[in-house]
């Protein structure tokens, strides 16, 4: 399988500002998103980035936790992850989470389809899918990737690995200009 996930040269100089691997729960990303808020405050960084760069995270992040499966407990768990790194031009933010094989294809389609928009498109799409009410069962109108490119005005990077027959692990990774 193809990755669409590359570790950019640039990062291997990069810090890593916050960094979680474990469980999910409302609790816990109340906590990563207030520590990045602080991390984000000790930047010296322009306000407007670290509302652009906190925006993002906190849309990664509701992203994750809306729609991350749970692996039964009889398999091997494969947590949730969050990196946000910066170097001297960037910011990133990865996530990492489990999802069944069976919405890999639509999600890797969306990724696609709105990684080629530009941003009138980008605009166009999210209104049209606000006013359709087509909404998941999980409440959502499917805009988090969309809002992650609108707000980053960067293309994602992602990657599936199979997990067994039933689960992938999804990996996305965003970037945001310092």
């Amino acid at each position: 399988m193809q990755s669409h996930l590359n570790r950019s040269p640039s990062f291997e100089d990069s810090e890593i500002l916050l960094s979680y691997r474990g469980t999910v729960t409302d609790e816990l990303f109340d906590t990563i998103l207030e520590l990045a808020e602080h991390k984000l405050d000790q930047e010296q960084t322009s306000k407007q980035v670290k509302r652009k760069v906190f925006k993002v995270l906190v849309e990664s992040l509701q992203n994750v936790y809306h729609h991350f499966d749970d692996l039964p407990l009889t398999t091997e768990s494969f947590p949730v992850t969050f990196t946000l790194e910066k170097d001297k031009l960037t910011y990133c933010i990865s996530t990492g989470n489990h999802i069944l094989i069976t919405k890999v294809e639509e999600l890797r389609n969306l990724i696609e389809d709105v990684n080629n928009m530009d941003r009138k498109q980008l605009k166009s799409f999210y209104r049209n899918r606000l006013g359709d009410g087509s909404f998941s069962e999980r409440g959502g109108a499917g805009l988090g990737i969309v809002d992650i490119i609108r707000k980053s005005g960067e293309k994602i990077t992602y990657d599936f690995r199979r997990v067994n027959e039933d689960y992938s692990y999804f990996s996305l990774k965003v970037k945001v200009s310092a």
